[in-house]
């Protein structure tokens, strides 16, 4: 079975993709897992958590591909080396996640790996997962890797649009255009190799919709964090 596949938006450009389950969830063994460890606001209203991703088999070989990694990222890794080495990925782009994050410092560095492995393949992410990046991509990354810094995580105050490259989801195009950001709308591939910052416009599925209540991603982020902290118990003089 093929571990990289094209869903409908993808295909159209030529992209493949690598699929995990949208956040959190339980595997049929009892264990529980989180592929998203960085998300905030966005899991309540991620496209991935929603739709053709809930259906039983999508959400099952999601599941199946979230494990592999984890009970074994070193046969996991030759396996997609060994896909990727078919010609008709010499030239083509991967998206590396278009559900899911990285779950770990040792998945990442399984990717980068595999990125320096076939540098005849280019390979994208949006990712919350910054401290990691910071870490082990920024001071040396694959020249054929390329990522965004997505925001609605729980790691969005160490983000700095003017060092960063950033996206953000917005109610609609419009809202886009009147920050002055960039849509994406037209090919994904615009999220790394277009103008930045990135606007990304909103799913409409209205049960989102009214979460997101008319707000960009990083607003409603910046809110639930501030509500957050200001309802934490404060120190006594006795702590």
């Amino acid at each position: 079975m093929p571990l990289l596949r094209q869903n409908n938006r993808l295909k159209q450009h030529g992209i493949w993709n690598w699929s995990l389950p949208a956040w959190a969830g339980r595997f049929e063994d009892g264990r529980t897992y989180n592929a998203c460890p960085s998300a905030g606001i966005c899991a309540k209203t991620c496209y991935a958590r929603n739709g053709t991703y809930r259906i039983p088999a999508v959400l099952a070989r999601h599941e199946a591909n979230l494990r592999h990694t984890l009970d074994d990222l070193n046969g996991w890794k030759a396996a997609m080396l060994d896909e990727l080495d078919h010609p008709k990925f010499t030239g083509a782009w991967v998206r590396v996640h278009d559900s899911g994050d990285f779950h770990s410092a040792a998945y990442l560095l399984a990717w980068l790996d595999i990125a320096r492995s076939t540098p005849e393949t280019g390979f994208y992410c949006y990712t919350k997962e910054l401290a990691l990046f910071r870490e082990h991509v920024e001071p040396d990354p694959p020249p054929n890797f390329r990522w965004v810094y997505s925001y609605g995580g729980t790691q969005d105050g160490d983000l700095d649009p003017e060092r960063d490259r950033v996206a953000d989801v917005f109610p609609d195009e419009q809202a886009i255009q009147d920050a002055g950001w960039h849509s994406q709308a037209e090919s994904d591939l615009l999220a790394v190799l277009g103008p930045a910052p990135v606007g990304i416009p909103a799913n409409h599925i209205p049960r989102f919709t009214r979460l997101q209540n008319g707000r960009r991603w990083s607003d409603w982020q910046a809110d639930t964090d501030a509500d957050r902290a200001h309802r934490r118990p404060r120190p006594g003089p006795d702590t």
